[in-house]
């Protein structure tokens, strides 16, 4: 973890994860009551892992191609 958080920029890191953290935390509240701390930090990890890749999926789709000469 320490090294996510040095190896990714400040603003970056504010701006991507902020929203896919948030999202993620309020469904581990919300929704995950196993009674172990350890599967429900499980699922809140593979719930905020599931919502970045949806969310750097959406901006692959919507970023212009650098590569295209149109």
């Amino acid at each position: 973890m320490f090294t996510l958080v040095r190896e990714i920029y400040t603003h970056r890191l504010l701006l991507e994860q902020t929203v896919s953290f948030s999202s993620a935390f309020l469904i581990a509240e919300s929704f995950y009551k196993f009674g172990s701390f350890g599967l429900e930090l499980f699922a809140f990890l593979a719930t905020w892992f599931a919502i970045d890749a949806v969310i750097q999926f959406i901006r692959y789709l919507v970023k212009p191609d650098k590569h295209s000469s149109t």
